[in-house]
């Protein structure tokens, strides 16, 4: 029998979930799994949803623009997924859906030391709720600035964060924004000034491509630490596999797989 996850979004065709999921899967020594690509645009969101778990799927991973509306479709939650008030990762049991948030632990393994000081979180969407409640839950000084800067403020009342709508260097900057996703300039997009780049301390960007985004390029060349988008997707990744598979994650394989080293 084959059992099948996939990952939600839309667009979603720029997703390396599948090559990560079925380099897991050989590791791992799992046959029958597979894992696919579910281009979903927002209006087909919960027919599609709903017709998952008759077509063979264990779980499935959410992306944008689906975070919010994934844990509204849910039955059940994890405490984490509604505080947040996002799920990126979905479990079937029959036709019951069941929502998680791995992009918080995933974001915080991917950082790789706990986070201190004042930290500033660029976007308002799920993957931004998931990052400043995790940062939050571990103590960090989070502010949340958003284009549109009442969503920013709505985020920050939800989580007890911070709303800005001007952006001074700290800590730790995390982009969660789309803007990079098609190669556009983050300095252009977004409130940072690129000569000022070397006064982070660890610049993290969710958005991933063939190479490094102009984000993580300025902020690497000019001293800061980076946190590429790549390695918080394997982390967060990792954690659904592990969910639906009931096997631990061989975490380097899905690296590897990811285009990291």
């Amino acid at each position: 029998m084959t059992r099948r996850a996939g990952v939600l979004g839309w667009p979603v065709a720029h997703s390396r979930s599948p090559a990560i999921h079925e380099a897991a899967y050989v590791a791992a020594g799992l046959e029958g799994w597979r894992y696919q690509l579910l281009p979903v645009p927002p209006a087909l969101f919960d027919e599609t949803l709903r017709a998952l778990p008759g077509a063979g799927f264990v779980g499935a991973n959410v992306t944008i623009p689906h975070k919010e509306a994934a844990l509204a479709a849910a039955e059940w939650a994890t405490d984490a997924a509604r505080e947040i008030g996002a799920a990126n990762s979905l479990s079937f049991d029959g036709a019951r859906v069941e929502a998680d948030n791995t992009d918080a632990p995933g974001f915080l393994a991917a950082l790789g030391e706990p986070p201190t000081g004042r930290a500033v979180v660029l976007g308002a969407g799920g993957s931004a709720r998931a990052v400043a409640w995790a940062l939050c839950s571990a103590g960090a000084e989070v502010e949340v600035w958003n284009r549109t800067p009442e969503r920013a403020e709505r985020l920050a009342a939800e989580l007890g964060v911070r709303a800005v709508t001007t952006v001074e260097p700290g800590r730790l900057l995390v982009n969660c924004t789309a803007v990079g996703l098609e190669g556009e300039d983050p300095f252009a997009a977004l409130p940072l000034e690129p000569g000022r780049m070397g006064e982070w301390g660890v610049v993290a960007d969710l958005v991933y491509g063939e190479g490094e985004t102009a984000l993580i390029r300025d902020a690497r060349e000019a001293g800061a630490r980076v946190v590429d988008g790549l390695e918080v997707l394997v982390r967060q990744g990792a954690l659904s596999f592990e969910r639906w598979t009931g096997v631990p994650a061989p975490v380097e394989a899905m690296r590897a797989a990811a285009g990291l080293k």
